[in-house]
């Protein structure tokens, strides 16, 4: 995959799954942002093929 074709996946995951997600927001309002960070970046299906994609990126 190219660089640019990257960035388009990556951002087209976040406006699909991230902008309005409701676990994110439930956890950001009842433990805090940091703890709804964390889940996201360590435990979400979504947080860790973003995480792939910047492994990707940061090979090229």
């Amino acid at each position: 995959m190219e660089r640019k074709q990257l960035l388009e996946e990556v951002t087209q995951m976040l406006d699909y799954y991230c902008q309005d997600c409701f676990i994110k927001r439930t956890f950001n309002k009842e433990k805090g942002k940091n703890y709804a960070q964390s889940f996201c970046i360590n435990q979400c299906t979504i947080g860790e093929k973003i995480q792939k994609y910047g492994r990707l990126l940061l090979k090229k």
